[in-house]
């Protein structure tokens, strides 16, 4: 007898305010990802803590809001980017704030950010598009 193996993707979210970290959550989940969610930058900065120690399972993509209590996002990214374990995951930045192209280019050079999507979102069906060509694209790269 065969049987499929069940493969479970998850995304990580980081997103202060909680309609729009529940909303994304809801949105991953009916799309079929399960997700690790954290209200603040300082949560998710302790997380690596645990990553760093082992054990932990590790994301397949992670969208994080940039401006958030505790630590922002790109400082996240940065540090992600020196744990072995998440250094082939894709990073995705989230702003309501209007970023000149200097910000934007060393978020994704120097912090290792993957992409940055502006708020308000996009519509789910585009939002989604788009985190998942990101995905594909860190899986190529």
């Amino acid at each position: 007898m065969e049987y499929e193996e069940l493969i479970v993707v998850t995304w990580l979210i980081a997103e202060d305010e909680a309609d729009i970290r529940n909303l994304i959550a809801m949105m991953c989940q009916v799309w079929g990802y399960n997700t690790l969610t954290f209200e603040n930058g300082q949560k998710v900065w302790d997380w690596l803590d645990r990553v760093e120690q082992g054990g932990v399972n590790i994301p397949d993509l992670v969208l994080m809001d940039i401006r958030m209590p505790g630590k922002k996002g790109n400082e996240l990214a940065q540090r992600m980017l020196t744990l072995p374990q998440l250094q082939q995951t894709p990073i995705v930045l989230m702003t309501a704030f209007a970023l000149s192209e200097r910000e934007q280019h060393e978020m994704m050079t120097a912090d290792g950010v993957d992409h940055i999507l502006s708020k308000p979102l996009p519509d789910f069906e585009q939002f989604r598009a788009t985190l998942d060509r990101v995905a594909q694209q860190k899986r190529n790269a």
